[in-house]
């Protein structure tokens, strides 16, 4: 979706700021909010694109205005409500109070953990030939969709080479509304960096995304 976490190409915003020495956490809370998340995709309650799909729905100023895990705070509780997992008495309250929705792999306990500690594979077999090979000219489309997706703004509707051809994997843009993994294949593509920022571009400057099949058409 088109949103202010899109921020590839944007002026305005400032270098990052690198912090010397940054811990994992900042604050002990923020710990937990990772966990609550890891556990809930972990037994099936939602998955990754889904959870970044939510986080890219939050208003844009309270986007801006929140910390890294207090966007995950808010778009995990924001899910949860969407899916009958919490009720809005129990998040005021703060603890259970009705019986939720049932997980796809049940109850979360001491057993999970350490599967919840490797990140899964998102590879899956391949379906049908690439329609793409390496070398070939490439350009991305020009989509605006209302859900999640991969392409940036700044490289739609551009002109690239692919570089790779890195395999068939889940689709996030389907796997975000919960359409099941839909597996594409997966290109990286490389782009002039005159062809994203224009001619006063640096004109030595490359840059490579990583592309879908259906972002991409043939020259």
């Amino acid at each position: 979706m088109d949103g202010i976490h899109d921020m590839g190409g944007m002026d305005g915003f400032g270098k990052v700021e690198v912090e010397p020495n940054e811990p994992t956490f900042h604050e002990k809370w923020e710990g937990r909010v990772m966990a609550m998340v890891r556990a809930m995709g972990a037994n099936g309650g939602l998955n990754i694109d889904m959870q970044r799909f939510s986080r890219e729905s939050l208003p844009p100023v309270v986007y801006l205005e929140s910390s890294y895990y207090q966007k995950w705070f808010l778009a995990f509780e924001r899910t949860l409500l969407a899916r009958g997992m919490v009720a809005a008495d129990e998040i005021d309250q703060g603890h259970a109070l009705h019986a939720s929705a049932p997980l796809a792999r049940g109850p979360f306990g001491m057993k999970d953990v350490a599967r919840i500690m490797t990140r899964g594979s998102f590879g899956r077999d391949p379906q049908g030939k690439p329609a793409f090979a390496v070398g070939d000219r490439v350009r991305t489309k020009n989509i605006h969709p209302a859900t999640h997706t991969r392409l940036p703004r700044y490289a739609r509707d551009k002109v690239g080479v692919v570089e790779r051809i890195e395999g068939c994997h889940v689709f996030p843009d389907s796997n975000a509304v919960g359409k099941g993994d839909n597996p594409q294949w997966l290109y990286t593509v490389v782009f002039d960096g005159a062809e994203l920022w224009g001619p006063d571009g640096d004109p030595s400057l490359k840059v490579s995304i990583e592309a879908f099949e259906p972002y991409l058409e043939k020259m």
